[in-house]
Formats: C-alpha cells, structure tokens, sequence
C-alpha cells in the first residue's frame, strides 16, 4: 500500500490531507471545551447544534461548490479552502456568544464541503490506474481511522501544557500545512468541452449519480453505514458510561475497538478488491453490519461491547473504502468534482437523519429496540442495495443511438458497430442519458 507513497504528487495531498485531519481532530477537541465555557451545562445543545449545521452545511453547499469547481484551477481552489478555513479557526478563540459559534461552524463546514469532494476527485486523476488508486483509498480509510485515535491522545497531552485556546493554533498551522503542500505539486484540473450554465454545474453530478445503477445502490449502502456509524458514534457513551456505569476511559476504549476494525478492513481491501468485485465485498460489508445491529439486542457487558464494535468497524470499512471507485468508473474525468459532490451531499443526508434518530430513539424506546431499529433501517438498505445494483455490472455495455447521425466521431469510441449500437465503457453524459435498461 505504501509504494503509491513513491508518486510525489500523491505523496503530498496525502501529506497535507493527514495534517489537516490531525489539525481538524484538535479543533473537535477544543470546540468541545469551548462549548462547556460557555454554555456550561448546555455544552451538549451547543456541540449537536454544531453538528447539525455542519451536516446541513455539507448536503447544501457541496454541489454548489462542485459547480463553481468547474470554473476554477483545481490546486487554486483547494489552497483558497485551505486558508479560508484556517482564518475561521483563528476567529474561534475569540468568540464570546454561542451565536458567533453556529456562524463560524457554518463557514468552516462550508469550506470543507468545497474542498473535500474536490480533493478526493483529483486523486483518481493522479492515480489513473485502478489497483494504484485502490490503495490510496485503503490509505485515506486508515489516515481518518487514526486520526480518531491519535488527535484526542494529541490533544489530551497538549492540554497539560497550554489551554484549550492553543488547540485551536495546532488546527490554524494544520491547515496552513495543507494549503503549501496541495502548492507544491502541479494537479490536473479537467475542464468539459462545452460550457456549462449554473444550474446545470450545480445539478450534474446529481443527474449522473441518481441515472447510474450501481450509484444508487451505493446510495443505500450509505444509509447503512449511516444507520450503524450513528448508532456507535451517539450511543456508546450512553451504554458503556449509562448502562455500564464504567468511565470515559472505557468510551475511549470501545470507540477504540471500532475504529481497529475499520482499520484492519482497510488493510486487507487492497488485495481483496484485486480478486473480488466491489458490489460483492460493500453487500457484504452492510449485511455483517445489519447482524452486528441485531446482534447488539444481546449484548450484555463491556467485554461482549468490544467484539461486537470491532465487527461494525469492519463493516462500516468494508461498505465504505471501495465507494471512490464506483464514483471514478461512473463519470468522465470533467464530470469527477461534481458527482464526488453528489455523494459527499447524500451521505451526509443520511448522516443528518441518522444521526438525531439514533439519540431520539435512545432515550425514547430505550437501547435494545433502537438497536432493533437500526437493524432494520439496516437491513432495508441491503435489500434495496441488491434490487437496484445489478449484480452483472460491467463497465463496456452495449447500448443503441437513434438519431446520432452516421459520421458523428463518437461511433468511432466503442467496438463493432451494430446498426445503431456500439459498445464502449459506459457512463451518464450528454450523449448517454440513461441507463441501458438491457446490456
């Protein structure tokens, strides 16, 4: 997995890419103690307030951004993201009302949603060849695993020696970090033919992913994963501090078991996806995670907890790593920005309606039926998932153009030609509508 390391350009985003994610961990942390300054008691309002506006703030402006991406040099775009969200980290420290706290979280998480599904669309572009690629994913997979367990560990050993303020500093010099490294390399910037009007930009990767069979089904396994990471993610302080009346240190410890399954997925897919579709191996990932949701109605203790959070790490990685491959074998490279877009807004769309309902759920019905129910919202995406993602997915399909006129230069991109129809690596774009209903 490492030899990819040896290409300089992807050697550098992967650099800045890991920075910033250590620089963003460190904010989680001091944001967290921010809160507590001051809304004292009502800290939790404050960080699921913050957390929601982040997640709206991802759905709404990511296709937005995605459509002014278009227009722009890529590396550009990325260092400008880089410093806006490094100013609005710097203006944390200084807030004095929770109000101020909800705007910058507004800008920040907007930013990010610029330059997130940007960033992830150049790496294909970097990477071309598909096992290289796969690598990288497992790798950006393992950098967010470990960023989880070593920013709070960063964090915590900071504390000792400043206050939460400077936290803040690490995030600045993170992002800082970021933005001279993304120029320190040339990036591909690929830009359509013919221009496209706003609504179109902002609507495109939309079309493509909601016309492209194998991405609806990827909208579904996001639901899953949605459905599994919202149950870990806001419940494990309520059943190992609530239920088990252990301590934060065994929360860390649990959250820990999670985030070591993700990881150990990460390091077998590469060699796993050279021999095994991605539709088998991400059906597969949500299925184990339907079980382990279910599976949680028995569990009893801290020590049955651990297992069973490592078993839906392993899934959440399983389901999650191979989704940039379906995003690249679905779009033309001009097309990238906008449908790594579309998944970046819809996931997040799943997030936002998971996440408030696993903590609704929670103190409502109690944790076994939530459990139950997550199992359910689980288990219906799998089933969703199989119906809408043929499981012959091929990328060459065969398909017909009636109208298209005979010397038209794009006969000449398939193979045999049939009358009117040809076959050659298929996607959404403005000769390809729809899908093929036969192959």
């Amino acid at each position: 997995m490492l030899q990819i390391l040896s290409n300089r350009t992807y050697r550098h985003l992967f650099a800045a890419q890991l920075i910033a994610l250590i620089g963003t961990g460190l904010a989680t942390v001091a944001l967290g103690l921010l809160a507590y300054e001051l809304a004292g008691p009502d800290a939790g309002v404050v960080l699921g307030t913050a957390l929601a506006i982040k997640m709206i703030a991802f759905v709404l402006v990511a296709p937005v951004a995605a459509a002014f991406a278009e227009r722009l040099p890529r590396r550009s775009m990325l260092v400008c993201l880089d410093l806006v969200r490094a100013a609005v980290v710097l203006l944390l420290p200084f807030v004095t009302e929770v109000w101020q706290v909800y705007v910058l979280i507004f800008v920040l998480q907007s930013a990010s949603a610029g330059f997130t599904p940007a960033f992830q669309a150049t790496i294909p572009d970097v990477l071309p060849e598909e096992k290289d690629y796969t690598r990288a994913l497992s790798l950006t997979r393992l950098a967010y695993d470990l960023e989880s367990l070593v920013s709070p560990i960063l964090a915590a050993a900071l504390l000792t020696v400043v206050s939460f303020h400077e936290l803040f500093a690490g995030t600045v010099i993170g992002f800082l970090a970021s933005a001279a490294l993304v120029v320190s390399v040339t990036l591909p910037s690929p830009k359509p033919s013919v221009p496209r009007g706003i609504y179109e930009r902002t609507t495109r990767g939309l079309k493509i992913y909601l016309a492209t069979p194998r991405l609806q089904g990827l909208l579904a396994v996001s639901m899953a994963v949605a459905a599994s990471g919202a149950m870990v993610i806001v419940n494990t302080v309520v059943i190992v501090q609530g239920e088990y009346g252990l301590t934060q240190k065994a929360t860390a410890v649990a959250l820990a078991a999670y985030g070591a399954g993700s990881m150990t997925a990460a390091l077998m897919l590469p060699r796993i996806l050279d021999k095994v579709p991605d539709r088998s191996i991400m059906l597969a990932g949500i299925s184990l995670l339907a079980v382990g949701l279910v599976s949680g109605t028995l569990v009893q203790g801290f020590a049955a907890l651990l297992p069973l959070w490592f078993l839906l790490g392993l899934g959440y990685s399983m389901a999650q790593t191979p989704a940039g491959r379906l995003l690249r074998r679905s779009s033309h490279a001009e097309d990238r920005p906008a449908l790594f877009a579309a998944q970046f807004a819809l996931s997040h769309a799943c997030w936002l309606i998971t996440y408030p309902l696993a903590g609704w759920l929670g103190v409502s019905v109690g944790l076994p039926m939530t459990f139950v129910i997550m199992a359910g919202i689980t288990a219906a995406a799998v089933a969703t998932a199989l119906a809408l993602w043929p499981s012959s997915d091929p990328e060459i399909v065969d398909h017909h153009h009636h109208g298209l006129a005979d010397d038209d230069p794009h006969w000449t991109e398939g193979g045999h030609r049939h009358g009117h129809r040809h076959a050659h690596g298929f996607v959404i774009d403005k000769l390809h509508q729809q899908w093929p209903r036969h192959g």
